[in-house]
């Protein structure tokens, strides 16, 4: 299918031939016929791209900051690596669109296949010919609303959320600042609402345009308008002001003042200025409200992407519910969003539709992307990127695809895994297939999809790589071992008891090669770690993890991905697993007084010939502080080692001897240089003993019970 995509890197901007998105549980499949450019929004994130680095670090504090934390504590190289993958993909436009539904997921109660719906959500509504939209981003366009309208309501529910920010009652006054796009549905939904507007635009056709869909009084925002307001509001100031304007001037706030009656509500739906004033809005005892994009649900993950609806006895509009009140007022002609549209492009001249935005050579307003109707329902699976020989018949040369291509594989595995001897890329998959495409391209793969059965029943493929998100972990081991592959999956390999015991029953009817990401053991300076403290008798190890807070919208953060102790403790198991070099026999865990179970706990590991391991995971520690730091003690001896790039060793006789790296070396050269050996040769690197123990271990770490009591202390 064709899509709009932005480099993040240059802004250049394509239609690019991609993958058609997967369709989970919750989504319904959607075949485009218009979508609209937000011309503010879009336009700011198109500029941003186009800066350069000092440009979009103004532009960014809050990144570049990230980026001085990482460099201090992983090295340059390493967060050099990172600042580049960041930069070097390709970032999808759009977030309003309508088409007609082509497939839905099983889970999905609202709608049917031929149904018509628009849809919202950045990174869901794109520019493309095909959308996998989460329901509940998704509303039914009632007969007689043509696509172009419809393609509307995002952008009018967003002024929708405003006004009902503003609380207006029938009657009263609103002024709208800024009749750009956002404006103009403003002024026609204020109007149907039964309030009297004004609107302020320097623009003289675009005051002129809200005049004739619903203004009652039009001017320029000048020192004029001022008395001018006055006397439409019977000399008491507007009961309400919506900024809708975008612009990095603070007049609009200030303007806002000016006109409000004494008490009045001024909401930010655009983006300007945001110095407010005390001495105007003291006096007059203003409130000022900033609306949250289009209704309640936005930023929710529950919400948005796994479609738990808020109840409407106590939620009454969601963005959902938003669209379906914007798409009945354009049904009964109350608003009428196609008056706003100067230009119409076909998806595959979509660049030319920004470029006549960025450079505003020429007026416009609503700018709708055009998409053909004969597009095919069941669209092609794998997209080609090069072709490829067949795979030479070598016992060196292996086959390998990925299942997921998210910052972890672009950053970390993938240019580990270029580099290495015998690898010949196949397939990438994820599940917007816009990644996969972008990554997929850059790393030299033969196809990208977005369905994993592509991979699986890929004859050329022999190892295939999940790094998806980890609920998805543990099924799709599963899947690949069937399919006769040799698996990597990246860490936790899976999130409770009932996965790992259906792995266990996997390998035992295809018993393929399986490996965990657990990359720290193959350190260099873990391993000299290790070799120093060999046979001194038992160890006693102490594990700091200083692991940095995770915001609440985050997926790590999400209970249905198992929660951060699962998703990140087994590494730190692991180690020292290997450091011991003896099983794991218990394991017993408590968060600290009054922490967050969810971000902190306290552990204590068993090993079987008497050495124990003590983890403390927080994130309460100061963020530019290391992450990791390995105490370990044995025969009168110690180990110091911190964020894999310093250690220090101290002997019997107190004698000291230090080693630094210049950057973090955690290992994943030398995992993955290890693993494509061991694969070749027919054997396991880890043996799955140690890796169901470890995985156990950390679900008692995380408070998870056992499914039976079998499984408490003994490996599979």
């Amino acid at each position: 299918m064709k899509q709009l995509l932005q480099n993040v890197r240059n802004g250049r901007l394509q239609v690019a031939e991609v993958p058609v998105p997967q369709v989970g549980a919750n989504r319904i499949l959607v075949r485009t016929e218009a979508s609209l450019i937000s011309a503010g929004t879009e336009r700011m994130v198109a500029q941003l791209a186009r800066k350069g680095l000092l440009g979009k670090a103004r532009a960014r504090p809050d990144l570049v900051k990230r980026v001085l934390t990482k460099l201090r504590r992983d090295g340059f190289w390493a967060t050099f690596q990172s600042v580049q993958q960041q930069l070097d993909r390709w970032m999808p436009l759009g977030y309003s669109a309508t088409g007609t539904v082509t497939a839905v997921g099983e889970a999905v109660q609202r709608f049917h296949v031929g149904q018509r719906v628009a849809c919202a959500g950045a990174g869901w509504a794109n520019h493309a010919e095909y959308n996998a939209v989460p329901e509940l981003l998704a509303a039914s366009i009632p007969e007689g609303v043509s696509a172009e309208a419809a393609a509307y309501a995002t952008v009018g529910s967003i002024a929708l959320q405003g006004i009902r920010n503003a609380d207006v009652r029938v009657g009263e006054c609103v002024a709208v600042i800024g009749l750009g796009l956002l404006g103009q549905l403003a002024v026609q939904l204020l109007r149907a609402a039964g309030c009297r507007v004004v609107g302020l635009d320097p623009i003289q056709q675009r005051r002129e345009l809200a005049a004739q869909h619903g203004a009652e009084l039009v001017l320029p925002p000048t020192d004029a308008a001022t008395p001018a307001i006055r006397q439409f509001s019977r000399g008491l100031g507007v009961d309400a002001v919506l900024i809708t304007a975008a612009t990095s001037s603070n007049s609009p706030v200030e303007l806002a003042a000016e006109i409000a009656r004494d008490r009045a509500r001024v909401v930010m739906v655009g983006v300007t200025g945001m110095n407010i004033p005390r001495k105007p809005y003291y006096e007059k005892e203003l409130t000022f409200i900033v609306s949250r994009s289009y209704g309640p649900g936005r930023y929710d993950l529950q919400y948005e992407e796994h479609g738990h609806d808020y109840p409407p006895g106590y939620v009454r509009w969601t963005e959902g519910r938003n669209l379906e009140a914007f798409l009945d007022l354009v049904a009964a002609g109350a608003v009428r969003p196609e008056v706003l549209t100067t230009h119409r492009f076909p998806i595959d001249e979509a660049a030319l539709a920004f470029e006549l935005i960025l450079k505003g050579k020429e007026p416009y307003l609503g700018v709708v992307l055009t998409y053909p109707t004969d597009t095919p329902a069941q669209p092609p699976g794998r997209i080609t990127i090069r072709s490829s020989p067949p795979k030479p018949i070598s016992k060196d040369t292996l086959g390998v695809s990925f299942i997921g291509a998210g910052s972890f594989a672009q950053s970390v595995l993938l240019p580990e895994l270029v580099r290495l001897p015998g690898v010949q890329l196949r397939g990438i998959v994820s599940a917007s297939g816009v990644t996969a495409k972008t990554v997929g391209t850059k790393f030299g793969f033969a196809w990208c999809a977005s369905q994993i059965d592509e991979i699986l029943n890929d004859n050329e493929t022999d190892i295939v790589f999940i790094v998806t998100r980890h609920s998805q972990h543990a099924p799709m081991v599963c899947r690949a071992l069937e399919a006769g592959k040799a698996v990597f999956c990246e860490k936790p390999l899976a999130i409770n008891f009932p996965q790992l015991e259906q792995i266990a029953h996997t390998l035992e009817q295809f018993p393929g090669p399986l490996m965990v990401g657990f990359n720290r053991r193959f350190s260099p300076l873990a391993n000299e770690m290790k070799n120093f403290l060999a046979n001194r008798g038992p160890l006693q190890i102490t594990y700091r993890v200083n692991a940095g807070t995770v915001p609440s919208d985050h997926w790590l953060s999400d209970p249905s991905e198992g929660g951060r102790i699962i998703g990140e403790a087994c590494h730190f198991v692991d180690l020292m697993s290997y450091l011991t070099g003896a099983p794991l026999v218990s394991a017993t865990a408590a968060p600290p007084d009054g922490a967050d179970p969810r971000n902190e706990t306290q552990a204590v590991f068993e090993f079987s010939d008497g050495s124990t391991g003590h983890l403390l995971y927080t994130a309460s520690g100061p963020p530019g502080w290391n992450k990791e730091r390995i105490e370990a003690f044995a025969g009168r001896r110690a180990a110091v080692l911190e964020d894999f790039r310093k250690l220090e060793l101290i002997d019997e006789s107190g004698r000291r001897r230090r080693r630094r790296l210049w950057n973090a070396d955690k290992g994943h050269r030398a995992m993955l240089a290890a693993w494509l050996a061991a694969v070749r040769e027919g054997r396991p690197l880890i043996s799955f003993q140690e890796l169901f123990l470890t995985t156990a271990a950390t679900f008692r770490v995380a408070g998870a019970q056992p499914h039976s009591e079998s499984q408490k202390e003994d490996g599979p």
